[in-house]
């Protein structure tokens, strides 16, 4: 099993008092990482040496550099990711005219020393939302400039790439009477964890299904997030069988994931909706065939999710008349190979030899080098319910 630990968003105080830095640490550790900082100049040090801060918490008068002198230094940076940084100001209830010189230098919002655990976390929670939507609109400003076709934050495809290239898999399947397939997969009971554990656990959920889709698709295949807990796969070439099989690997794969948030293990599940174009006609568009597979979706979690949904209803793999896997991209397992990422070719051997029996049988019938077919073919047999040990991860949120 490997183990990856994804950090909660960081919070800055910088506050002369150990006993106010300690409360306001107390209240909000369950939902935040904490740095603390006794004046202003280790709290500007802080801020030019940890980029994973999101959010400052200041008060006023501190010893070296106060609160003044540090929001100057923020708003000034040339740094953009300090420059737009929210800050927070501890200020007394009374102390209207410190209020007014922080806010004319900058600052984003006050606190009293008083402030209750709700009201500051929900303060927080929307800062550091604020916070990564405007860092989002500006890798996704930076995108558009080089004409990217990669979501900044997902490191997926956008909608918009997807919608383009998808229409070009569809004229080139029916030019070559060949078949595009799409899976929208959802995750069960997203709206129940993102009220039961908040939106920022959930978003790292969304990343790390998105990091499984990337490493699990073939090369030729595009990814995209269609909304929080909702992705679209295109597959080219590949029909309702062969993404049916797809499908329940990449389930099989989601069930053995392990998440920990604090001291509370999260298990997940996804639904899978299924279409391929060849069930369509002329008239039958990329709008059609993703909605058909979103229509599936849904039909597999009012049913209960955990699902596998194609035209015929569900799909099991005692269903499947034999287990038909992806084919390998060539290209792609030699890139891996080159890169050192030898393991992860082992991993897929028996698709890699599903791929390159009918090469191997050709060369071997016009050649007769002696090549070991009969090996070869034993290790491109799995049974669809052979239990894969490197599929098992756990995650730390």
């Amino acid at each position: 099993m490997s183990e990856e630990t994804i950090a909660l968003p960081r919070v800055l105080i910088v506050d002369d008092s150990r006993m106010v830095r300690a409360s306001i640490s107390r209240n909000i550790r369950e939902r935040f990482d904490v740095r603390e900082e006794a004046d202003g100049e280790a709290g500007w040090e802080a801020l030019l040496i940890d980029p994973s801060i999101q959010v400052v918490i200041s008060d006023l008068g501190m010893p070296r550099l106060d609160g003044y002198g540090l929001l100057e230094r923020v708003r000034s940076s040339k740094l953009s990711r300090i420059q737009e940084l929210p800050v927070i100001v501890i200020s007394g209830e009374e102390d209207d005219t410190a209020r007014v010189r922080a806010r004319e230098m900058g600052a984003t919002d006050f606190i009293t020393k008083g402030t209750g655990t709700v009201e500051l976390l929900s303060r927080l929670e929307a800062l550091t939302r604020l916070a990564r939507a405007t860092r989002e609109l500006e890798a996704s400003r930076e995108a558009l400039a080089s004409h990217s076709p990669v979501d900044p934050e997902s490191g997926l495809v956008t909608q918009a790439y997807l919608n383009w290239h998808g229409n070009q898999e569809l004229a080139l399947a029916r030019r070559r009477n060949g078949d595009l397939a799409a899976m929208v997969i959802v995750i069960d009971r997203f709206e129940k964890m993102v009220s039961e554990y908040g939106v920022h656990v959930t978003e790292l959920i969304n990343r790390k299904l998105s990091k499984i889709l990337s490493s699990k698709v073939r090369k030729e295949d595009t990814v995209a997030q269609m909304a929080p807990g909702q992705f679209a796969v295109l597959c080219p070439s590949t029909d309702l069988d062969g993404c049916s099989a797809f499908a329940l690997r990449l389930q099989r794969a989601i069930d053995k994931l392990v998440m920990t948030y604090r001291d509370t293990r999260i298990r997940m599940s996804v639904t899978v909706g299924i279409a391929a174009s060849a069930r369509g006609g002329e008239s039958f568009t990329l709008s059609h065939l993703i909605g058909l597979a979103v229509q599936r979706a849904q039909t597999g979690v009012d049913a209960g999710g955990a699902r596998v949904i194609a035209e015929s209803g569900e799909i099991t793999p005692g269903e499947l008349s034999r287990f038909v896997r992806l084919p390998v991209s060539i290209d792609h397992v030699l890139m891996q190979v080159r890169a050192g990422a030898s393991g992860e070719v082992l991993l897929r051997a028996p698709d890699v030899m599903n791929t390159l029996m009918p090469l191997l049988d050709l060369i071997e019938s016009e050649f007769r080098c002696g090549l070991p077919l009969d090996a070869l073919r034993q290790l491109r047999r799995r049974s669809p319910g052979e239990e894969d040990p490197h599929e098992g991860t756990t995650t730390k949120l």
